[in-house]
């Protein structure tokens, strides 16, 4: 049986890791989480995209410990924290996501994405995936 999305979705499989995720037909923004209200354009209030560069540390306790770098990450959450700090200059080089909109990241990423000015840098923003440091480039 088909999944019944609320108007103006549309289920997707991303390629790179077979995980299902919803796409807003009207701004072709893309979420992880399944809709539960209708899609809609972008509002008019704040920014309708912003650009961010990041570093992630994963640990044993995010959703998936694992990466194409390490089948299995075990170090803690201390540990994680510990070497995104000594990461954090190195996010100026690299990390860049391109832009993105709202309901595109988990929510304490894009809270601290779209609070930052152009140009700022966050504290550690914990995620289900790991720790992150976020520079908003655009």
């Amino acid at each position: 049986m088909s999944e019944e999305l609320p108007p103006g979705w549309e289920k997707r499989v991303s390629r790179s890791s077979g995980t299902t995720y919803y796409l807003n037909i009207y701004t072709k923004e893309s979420q992880w989480d399944t809709p539960t209200k209708p899609a809609e354009p972008a509002s008019s209030s704040g920014p309708e995209k912003v650009q961010c560069s990041h570093l992630l540390v994963k640990h044993r306790d995010s959703r998936r410990p694992s990466s194409w770098r390490q089948d299995n990450i075990t170090i803690s959450k201390e540990e994680a924290m510990d070497l995104l700090l000594g990461y954090q200059e190195q996010i100026i080089a690299g990390g860049d996501l391109g832009s993105f909109g709202r309901g595109a990241m988990q929510k304490p990423f894009e809270d601290a994405a779209f609070s930052l000015k152009v140009g700022g840098m966050s504290e550690p923003v914990w995620t289900d995936s790991g720790v992150h440091i976020i520079l908003r480039t655009a």
